[in-house]
C-alpha cells in the first residue's frame, strides 16, 4: 500500500484501530524478560480473555485464501491476517497452558536442548537459536513456529497475543540449522519495524474483540531494552547526478521523499532525510538515490556507455561451449532440469550400493523432500522430462542439456563441479514430403556426436563396449577421444524405462564437456584437393560375431599406411551362409596420393598386409 500510494502519489488509509479495554493491568497477567537484547529488540504482549475460537467470517478466510493462507479459526486468522497487513508476525499461546507464574523469558537455547513444534516435528537446538520460553520452559521458536505445548485449541478461551522484533540474521541462520522455513520467518528474515509491534499487537486486539468476543486486558506488556531510532542520511545532489548520470531538480529529489513519507530538510546543496524504521534496508547514500531512481522512472534517465580501459569478451572454452550448444539447437531442443534430485533416482538407475554415483551431497535445508541432493549425473532429469512429454502424446522428442553435476569435495572444502552434456532421443523423426520417418535409436545418437565432434574438430573419437546398470548390456557404448573415456552413449536399460514410466526405447549420452573441450583441435588443417584419382577398394571380412568393429577399424588404420584416406563401413550381415558365431563387416577403403597417380603395387601391398594383421590378430579371414 505504501508504495502504490508512493507510485501514484495519493495518501495512504491505514486502518482506524479502536477497541475497549477492561479496567486491569496486563502487568498482573504477564511479566517478560530479554536476556539476550542482541537478538530480540523488542517484545510486546497483549492478553485477550474469554475468545471464542470459532471460524472466522467469510470476508476473513476469502482474504486468506486468496493470500495462500488456510483459515483455522479467529485467533489464528486474525494473527495471520495482521501479518500480511502490517509485515508483523504475530503469534497466540494459549494463556492457561502456560506456566502459573506467567513469566516470559526471551533467551538462548542450550546446546542439545529440545522443542517439539506446530508440526509435531521435534527439533534439537544448540546455543545460536533464540528461544521463547514460559519461565525456562520453551514454548517457540523465536520468529518462526510456536510450540505444540501451548498451541492455540478448541478448549482456549485465554490468549497471550506475541507481536515482536527479532534480530534478522538470527531468524534466518536458525531457519536454515532446523530446517524450517514459515512465513514469519520469511518476514523476520528480511527485517521487521520494531516500532510497529504495539500498533500490530493492538490491531490483532483489536479483531479478535470484534470476531470472536474478546476481552482486552488493559495495556501492553512491553519489553524495549533499546529503543530504535529513525535513521538520518545527508544527501548530496551531487552524488546523485555521479550516480544516476543525470542532474535532478531539488522539487522533484524532495517530492520522491514526500510520496515515500520520509521526512526531508533540503540544504544549499545537500538534503538531509529521515528514514522510518519500517525501511531498514536503507543505510546510506546509495539507498536513497536508488529510490529516487524508481520513482522518477528508470527510463527518463538516458542511457550511456559505461567507461572502461579494457574490452571483454568470451575466452576459447566458453566460445566451444556456445558452438556446442548452437550445433545441438539445430537437431534438439534445449531443456533445464533442476539440479536437486530425490535419492529414489539411484535405485531407479539400477545403480549397486558401491557406485560412486550414490555419493551425493546432501542439501542441509531442501525445498522439498523430492530435491534432497545435488545430482552426480543428468540422465535422470532427461528421463523425468521426457516421461512427461510422452504422457502428452509428445511421442517424438530429441531434447538435450548442458548442466553441472556435482560429486563430494575432494580438499574437504567445495564440491566438484563438472559440466556435462546430456541428450535424449524417443521415438522418430519428423517426415516429410522429400524424406520418410526414420526411428531415433542407437545409431541416430550416434550420428548426431559423430557429427558435432567432426563441427568442433575433434579428431579421435572411438567407442567400446559398455557395461553399465543404466544402459542396455547390447546397446550402450563409451565414448572415447583417443584413450581417454569421456562418456557413455547407448539405450536406456528397459527396467530403467519402466521404472520412469516410459514405454518406448529412448536413447541417451552423457559427455564431459571440459573432456571434449580438451579433445578439440584448435588450429584447423585445409588439404589442398588433389588432381590425382583416389583408388577405392572393398572388403568383406569375417570376424567374430561379439567383436567391436572399432578393434578392425584400428587395425586397418595402423596398417593401412600413409596412403590410406578413409575407412567406411558399408554393411554388417548376419546368417546363412556365415557361421552362427561370426559377422561379415563390409569395408570401403580409400587411397589417394597428392604427387602421383597410384598404380596397383601399391595399393595392393597395404591390402595384403591389412589382412595379414587382421587375420593375425583378431581372427579375421577374408570372405
Amino acid at each position: 500500500a505504501r508504495e502504490i500510494a508512493a507510485v501514484r502519489g495519493e495518501e495512504i488509509r491505514l486502518p482506524d484501530i479502536q477497541f475497549q479495554e477492561n479496567d486491569e493491568d496486563v502487568n498482573g497477567y504477564i511479566r517478560i524478560s530479554i536476556e539476550a537484547p542482541d537478538l530480540c529488540l523488542r517484545y510486546c504482549a497483549r492478553v485477550i480473555k474469554n475468545v471464542r475460537p470459532v471460524p472466522s467470517p467469510e470476508w476473513l478466510q476469502q482474504r486468506l485464501i486468496s493470500a495462500g493462507v488456510r483459515p483455522v479459526n479467529v485467533p489464528v486468522d486474525v494473527t495471520n491476517y495482521v501479518m500480511l497487513e502490517y509485515n508483523q508476525p504475530l503469534h497466540a499461546f494459549d494463556y492457561d497452558l502456560l506456566d502459573d507464574e506467567h513469566h516470559i523469558i526471551v533467551r538462548r537455547a542450550h546446546d542439545g536442548e529440545t522443542i517439539v513444534t506446530l508440526d509435531e516435528v521435534e527439533r534439537k537446538l544448540d546455543r545460536d537459536t533464540l528461544l521463547i520460553t514460559d519461565n525456562g520452559r520453551p514454548v517457540a521458536l523465536a520468529g518462526i513456529m510456536g510450540g505444540q505445548n501451548t498451541m492455540i485449541n478448541d478448549d482456549t478461551r485465554n490468549i497471550l497475543l506475541e507481536s515482536a522484533c527479532f534480530q534478522n540474521t538470527s531468524v534466518r541462520r536458525s531457519s536454515h540449522r532446523v530446517g524450517l522455513r514459515s512465513d514469519s520467518s520469511v518476514r523476520f528474515e528480511k527485517g521487521t519495524d520494531p516500532n510497529g509491534c504495539a500498533r500490530a499487537a493492538d490491531r490483532a486486539a483489536m479483531l479478535m474483540q470484534e470476531l470472536g468476543g474478546g476481552e482486552i486486558v488493559g495495556g501492553v506488556a512491553d519489553a524495549y531494552p533499546q529503543p530504535v531510532a529513525e535513521r538520518e542520511i545527508c544527501l548530496r545532489y551531487g552524488r546523485i547526478e555521479r550516480i544516476l548520470g543525470i542532474a535532478l531538480d531539488e522539487r522533484i529529489v524532495t517530492d520522491c521523499f514526500k510520496r515515500l513519507r520520509f521526512a526531508c530538510a533540503a540544504a544549499a546543496d545537500s538534503i538531509t532525510v529521515t528514514v522510518p524504521t519500517y525501511r531498514p534496508d536503507i543505510t546510506g547514500e546509495e539507498d536513497l538515490i536508488e529510490e529516487i531512481a524508481r520513482l522518477y522512472g528508470y527510463d527518463n534517465i538516458p542511457a550511456t556507455m559505461p567507461s572502461s580501459s579494457s574490452g571483454g569478451g568470451w575466452d576459447d572454452e566458453q566460445k566451444f561451449r556456445d558452438e556446442l550448444r548452437a550445433a545441438l539447437a539445430a537437431r534438439m531442443r534445449e531443456i533445464i532440469s533442476y539440479s536437486f534430485i530425490n535419492l529414489s533416482n539411484f535405485d531407479k538407475l539400477q545403480l549397486k550400493p558401491e557406485d560412486a554415483l550414490r555419493r551425493a551431497i546432501k542439501i542441509a535445508n531442501p525445498l522439498s523432500e523430492e530435491q534432497g541432493v545435488m545430482r552426480t549425473l543428468l540422465l535422470p532429469g532427461l528421463l523425468e522430462t521426457t516421461a512427461r512429454n510422452l504422457a502428452r502424446k509428445n511421442e517424438n522428442v530429441a531434447f538435450f542439456e548442458l548442466g553441472s553435476v556435482y560429486y563430494p569435495p575432494a580438499d574437504d572444502i567445495m564440491p566438484v563441479e563438472k559440466l556435462k552434456l546430456g541428450a535424449i532421443v524417443a521415438g522418430q523423426t519428423v517426415s516429410g514430403w522429400h524424406s520418410r520417418p526414420r526411428p531415433m535409436d542407437f545409431y541416430y545418437l550416434k550420428g548426431i556426436l559423430e557429427q558435432l565432434c567432426a563441427r568442433l574438430n575433434i579428431r579421435g573419437l572411438a567407442f567400446a563396449k559398455a557395461d553399465h546398470p543404466s544402459w542396455h548390456p547390447g546397446r550402450s557404448a563409451l565414448v572415447l577421444a583417443g584413450d581417454k573415456e569421456i562418456g557413455i552413449l547407448g539405450e536406456v536399460h528397459p527396467l530403467v524405462r519402466s521404472a520412469y514410466d516410459i514405454k518406448p526405447r529412448v536413447c541417451a549420452l552423457e559427455i564431459d564437456v571440459r573432456s571434449l573441450y580438451e579433445a578439440a583441435e584448435k588450429l584447423v588443417m585445409n588439404e589442398p584437393i588433389t588432381k590425382y584419382p583416389e583408388v577405392e577398394r572393398d572388403l568383406a571380412l569375417i570376424v567374430e560375431r561379439g567383436l567391436p568393429v572399432e578393434e578392425l577399424l584400428a587395425v586397418i588404420r595402423e596398417y593401412g599406411g600413409e596412403l590410406l584416406r578413409k575407412v567406411d563401413i558399408f554393411d554388417v550381415y548376419t546368417g546363412e551362409p556365415v557361421a552362427a558365431d561370426k559377422k561379415s563387416v563390409a569395408l570401403r577403403l580409400s587411397f589417394r596420393s597428392y604427387e602421383r597417380t597410384l598404380t596397383e603395387e601399391e595399393v595392393s601391398g597395404p591390402l595384403n598386409t591389412i589382412l595379414a594383421m587382421a587375420g593375425e590378430r583378431l581372427g579375421a579371414v577374408l570372405r
